[in-house]
């Protein structure tokens, strides 16, 4: 079986952790042709055509399909779908929108937030906040599948998978780039950050969140932060984990003043060390945490960052 797998590429290079991650899934269904497409994706191409598994890399660069433009991405990847049994990407924000469009067109269903494979109809995915694994099986002709890419290893180099140029799609012209905004960060990416240090409704306001970024700081770590924290405005809403923010699953999350509602603790119980702190001992956090601390954040976190 043929596997078309949409690489995450961001300004014209690779994501090189999502991609292998979803690799990893992608081989387990049969050859997986990566296709890596943008304005620019020659240098994103070249990535991913040394990740172990890879078959080949099909490389569209094109003006329409730069500034992560959803329609002529999925567009092209509709054109391309006919030499393939499975359609598949990591669950990424860019390739959720991208995917969901993808089974639209085909008029099939998409099975998002994959897990693990059963077989090349069967699949799991989380439901429930993550306090449930359903089973699905797809009778689809195509399979169109996003990987959780927190649950796979990722895929070792080595690999040499031939290049080859493909055109972009007619641009179906349905929306235009205008411009883009985005926060400039010294700190690792949060979805693929080795550790993430989030803050809770505990800590208090923005300017003790404070507190939450000079700890990460010390760690070399992300910034997170929990839905309630991000919705009384102490943090900006792309540091949110949960279940309707990142799912992350760094080596190490260190989680501040945050109780443990499932909905966060489905964006971060993936984690392989989980450290919480906590001043109410009762918290549901100390339930999947590894290392946990009843102490009071505002006195354990400044002698933490004094100590490191």
């Amino acid at each position: 079986m043929a596997v078309l797998l949409l690489a995450e590429v961001n300004n014209g290079e690779l994501a090189m952790d999502a991609t292998a991650k979803a690799v990893t899934a992608a081989v387990q269904l049969g050859d997986v042709v990566v296709l890596a497409c943008g304005g620019s994706a020659a240098a994103a191409g070249e990535a991913a055509s040394k990740i172990a598994g890879v078959s080949k890399v099909l490389v569209a660069e094109d003006a329409s399909l730069g500034h992560r433009m959803a329609e002529s991405t999925a567009a092209l990847i509709v054109s391309l779908a006919g030499d393939y049994d499975h359609i598949v990407a990591p669950s990424t924000t860019d390739a959720k929108n991208v995917m969901a469009r993808v089974a639209g067109l085909l008029d099939i269903m998409i099975i998002s937030d994959a897990t693990a494979v059963i077989d090349a109809d069967t699949f799991e995915r989380p439901i429930y906040a993550g306090n449930a694994v359903q089973t699905v099986k797809s009778s689809d002709a195509k399979k169109v599948i996003t990987f959780r890419t927190s649950t796979f290893d990722a895929a070792g180099d080595g690999g040499s998978a031939p290049i080859e140029t493909v055109s972009a799609a007619a641009d179906p012209g349905l929306s235009e780039w205008v411009e883009d905004k985005v926060a400039a960060s010294d700190r690792p990416e949060l979805t693929s950050a080795g550790i993430v240090v989030s803050g809770g409704r505990g800590v208090g306001s923005e300017e003790q969140f404070k507190m939450i970024e000079d700890l990460a700081d010390k760690l070399g770590a992300a910034v997170g932060a929990s839905r309630a924290a991000v919705d009384s405005g102490y943090a900006p809403n792309d540091w949110q984990v949960g279940q309707t923010g990142k799912v992350v699953a760094p080596n190490l999350y260190v989680a501040v003043g945050i109780s443990g509602a499932i909905q966060h603790l489905a964006g971060m119980k993936d984690s392989k060390i989980i450290v919480a702190i906590n001043k109410d001992e009762e918290a549901p956090i100390f339930q999947v945490a590894d290392f946990g601390l009843v102490a009071d954040l505002f006195e354990a976190v400044p002698d933490m960052i004094k100590k490191l």
